[in-house]
């Protein structure tokens, strides 16, 4: 299996400095970062490491469901999923991931109701990104549409 490259350069302090995120492997760009702007409301066209760890938690549990969704034979048409991942205080000090909601919506044929819960919730356990995660509670929020 191969193993994919994300890079960042870095420059100054934790609260004056700036750094650039780049995906290596796919060179599909690069990214601004810095830690005022991870930790503030507002983002301002620059993305945080939450975000990231957002992005590819999404990507992986859509490919997770749709295996799951083929595997209780039914047909996934359209996936909307996001991950929304909250950076709170840490009682030890620092930061830390407080939580990760999956929130998806779901155009399936074959599957009743139950069938495609039960696929969201196997897709939540076995998405490996979802296994790199353990040590942050993850919610799910999935609903079939028509």
């Amino acid at each position: 299996m191969p193993t994919r490259t994300g890079r960042t350069a870095w420059n100054g302090g934790l609260q004056d400095g700036t750094g650039q995120v780049e995906l290596t492997s796919s060179g599909a760009g690069t990214f601004e970062v810095s830690f005022p702007k991870r930790a503030a409301d507002d983002a301002d066209g620059t993305t945080s490491p939450e975000e990231l760890i957002g992005a590819a938690h999404s990507a992986c549990y859509a490919m997770s469901l749709s295996n799951e969704i083929a595997k209780a034979g039914g047909n996934p048409i359209a996936l909307d999923v996001s991950a929304d991942v909250t950076l709170g205080p840490d009682p030890a000090g620092g930061f830390q991931l407080t939580a990760i909601k999956l929130t998806v919506r779901a155009e399936v044929e074959g599957l009743d109701e139950d069938g495609f819960q039960a696929a969201a919730g196997a897709a939540k356990v076995g998405c490996p990104v979802s296994k790199a995660l353990t040590a942050v509670p993850i919610t799910l929020d999935a609903a079939l549409e028509s």
